[in-house]
Parts: C-alpha cells; structure tokens; sequence
C-alpha cells in the first residue's frame, strides 16, 4: 500500500510552510535519512529527511508552493511491486448545491477546510492535494457572494472587492483565477459582513479608490515570516497588559571596559556593546528571578536559567536567535555565539531549538541611532529591554559640575501578569549597576 510523506512540523507553532525545493523527483528510490526536500517556515529554511524507504511514485504538491499545511500530504512512495497506477487521488467533493437553504443568522458558516489538509481516508490511502478553488463556496452573511478562500485571501492581498467579479466557477463561484486576473482596485467595505480574523485586523483593507487610486500604489503579499509575526505581535499587544519602565544609564566606564578587553583580547575577538548588555541582562535576571519568569495559564514560571532572546532585522521581518544560559557564558563566547547566529539567521538557516526557549529579549536599535523606544512584548517572556542610542549629554556629576557624559535610553516593557512595577525597577537597577560598572560581571 502507498506511504504518505506528510508537511513536517518543524516548530511547536508552525501551521503551514512554503515546499521550496524538491530534492528527489518522481521514480527515484530514496532510504530512510536521506534529504528530500527544503520546507521554508516563518522563520527558516529547513531540510527534511525521509523516514521510509521506497521510490517516489507521485508528487502531490510542487516545488514553490506556499501555504501547505502541516500533515498535508506532500508525496506519496511506493514500496516494492507497486506501481504509479496504485496512487489514486480522491474525487473534489462537489459543489453546495443554489437551492441549499442559507444558514440561520443564530447559527455561524461552517468553517471550510483547510485547502491543504488531506481527507480522513485509511492510515496509508494516497491523498492528493486539492485545488482551493474547487472547494464549496462561502457566503457572506447577506451579501451572498460566492468565492473559494483562497479566492477571498488574494482579493484581500490584491484589493480587489469581489462584489465587481463575475465568477468562473461552478453556480458563478468567484475562484482564483477570477481574482488574479483582476486589477487591484476597491477592498471590500469594513461592514460587507465578512466575518473578522486576525488578519482583517492587522492589515486593515484600505485599498479604497477614494484613499489611493490603483495606478499609485504596488501591492506586495504578504510572506509566511511576516504574516506570522504580524499575527503574535497583534495577539502579544492586545492581550497581554504591559507597561513600560524608563532609566537612563551612563556608558563611559562600559566604553573603556569593552576598548580595554577588545585590545588585550585575540585578534579574532571584537566584544561588542550589545554583547555586555546581554551579559549584564542575564546576571541582572540571576539577580531578580522574580522578573526571569513567564505567564502560563496553570501558573507562573519561574526559569532557572537566563536565556537571552536578541531580536535580529531579517528581509521580511525579525527573527530572536537565543543564547541559552547566558548568565554562565564569557564575553567571547557570548560574542562568538551571537555573530554566528545573526548570520545564520538572516539566512533563514536557524533550527527552531535555536530561536525558541528564550526567557528575556533585547531589542537594539541604538546604532539606528534612535534615543529611545519601547517595544511589544515577546511571548512567553515576560520582559523586553528596548535599546537606544548612546550620545553625548550635559549631566552633573558627584560634586555638582555640569559635565557630558555618554549616556544611553533604555525602555523595559513588562508583562504585567507576571511582573510589577516594583520587580521591574528592581531588575532595572540591577542591569543598570552591571552596566555602569562592567566589571562587577566578574565577581
């Protein structure tokens, strides 16, 4: 009987991914371990590896395809006398019928399924991967226009309002082709009674002749990586209660330490300042480990270890590589660590054990030279420190003199289920004692 190979879940909170390349082709004979694709996540670009043995007898879905969902079925091998003839792909389910009575206002649209997801058959039945447009219309409440889902998400990347198509499908369903072939134009209005999503409220569907005329504007999709980040940090900002704390820290002493280790240390070596806020981070949170904790619904918990998440500009988004156990790792090691991880993550080569478990994230956008910021929380961490610019300013001193200083904005945004005020001024005091003072991280 035919082997499935499944979409691969390459993250706890991976739900689709892009198949970007297909290793193998049809009629090769693959083992298990060998690598037989390239799966792109939001965050990465990962090999997978075949479990089964067996000759590839069909390839469900094609190289370059977005959006597939995890355990739909990407390919299907044939062990030994099988032939190409044995996969069977399952008949489109046919359309909802024009005279199905309409659902009550009480009673809310079945959800559709995935166009992706693989229909319930035997555990080893050959499922192909259906076209989205062939799938049973939706309606919008009242309005009653017909169009597939996949229909309705290009519309909603292309603004296009679909009331204006002509559908090409089965009882005038509105389906993909009819909306890649229309020029973007007018978006649905906010009230023609499409249900809200996440998405609706993320990106907000502007696209209106009377705000911007079609010819001004070229519409970009959105990418997995920003979709995804758009999602948690729409979901982070609305649903966790946070609040921001505000200090300033004087650098002078941080800036010889780090001109003083930097000359005495290995060519190979250059210790940056973010590398001693990470340090100064993880002991500050060793120090507070009120404040090194997470919400969860069963309670809070309290992390042994400091894990520093560190929010690295990748194209299409940011990604938070994390260097684990932070509070134990030298300055070159944490150096080290870090550039290798921002290099890979801007390639899209970091696994998923790499860029998750982080308890703390900092965000530096000092050397964009911007002073101060405050930034969305990361959950399930329960902290973020916002990093601005260090500059040169007129502050008095001990003895009272006006002197400059450089002197450097930080912004910490707390979660506020699980950190108070108090515990974030304290931890705030903490990171600001290692900082102005670098060499008590040696004690």
């Amino acid at each position: 009987m035919p082997i499935n190979i499944t979409m691969p879940a390459l993250s706890p909170t991976m739900e689709e991914g892009t198949l970007a390349k297909w290793l193998v082709k049809e009629g090769d004979e693959i083992k298990s371990g060998m690598i037989i694709a390239e799966i792109e996540t939001d965050k990465a670009t990962m090999e997978v590896e075949a479990v089964d043995e067996g000759k590839v007898g069909k390839i469900m879905v094609p190289a370059g395809t977005e959006g597939v969902k995890v355990n739909a079925v990407i390919a299907v091998l044939l062990e030994e006398g099988e032939s190409a003839g044995d996969v069977k792909a399952p008949d489109a389910p046919a359309p909802k019928s024009e005279a199905a009575p309409a659902p009550k206002p009480s009673t809310p649209p079945a959800a559709s399924p995935s166009p992706l997801t693989p229909a319930k058959a035997g555990a080893q039945s050959s499922v192909a991967v259906l076209d989205p447009g062939l799938r049973r219309e939706e309606r919008t409440v009242g309005a009653r226009i017909m169009a597939s889902p996949l229909a309705k998400r290009i519309a909603a990347n292309k603004g296009i309002d679909l009331k204006a198509l002509k559908g090409s499908g089965p009882h005038g369903r509105i389906i993909r082709r009819d909306v890649e072939n229309a020029k973007p134009g007018a978006a649905q209005p906010a009230n023609g009674g499409a249900p809200m999503t996440a998405d609706s409220l993320i990106l907000p569907q502007i696209l209106d002749d009377r705000v911007y005329a079609p010819d001004t504007y070229e519409l970009k999709p959105l990418d997995g990586m920003r979709k995804v980040v758009a999602r948690r940090l729409t979901q982070s900002f609305m649903q966790v209660p946070h609040f921001p704390l505000n200090i300033d820290i004087t650098l002078d002493n941080l800036l010889e330490s780090r001109a003083a280790i930097n000359a005495a240390a290995p060519k190979d070596v250059k210790i940056s300042v973010n590398d001693l806020l990470i340090k100064a981070a993880a002991l500050a949170l060793i120090d507070e480990p009120d404040c090194n904790a997470s919400y969860t619904d069963k309670g809070i918990a309290y992390h042994k270890h400091a894990n520093i998440s560190v929010a690295v500009a990748v194209e299409g988004g940011l990604i938070t590589p994390v260097i684990f156990k932070a509070e134990g790792k030298g300055l070159a090691e944490i150096s080290e660590e870090m550039k290798d991880l921002a290099a890979r993550a801007r390639d899209r080569k970091l696994k998923p054990q790499e860029y998750m478990g982080g308890t703390f994230s900092i965000s530096n956008l000092g050397m964009f030279g911007i002073k101060s910021f405050a930034s969305i929380i990361n959950p399930p961490e329960g902290m973020i420190l916002s990093v601005g610019a260090g500059e040169k300013r007129a502050v008095v001193d001990e003895a009272g003199a006006i002197v400059a200083r450089t002197v450097m904005s930080v912004t910490l945004t707390c979660d506020h289920r699980v950190i108070g005020g108090a515990e974030g001024a304290k931890w705030l005091a903490a990171f600001k004692r290692y900082a102005e003072t670098p060499e008590a991280m040696l004690l």
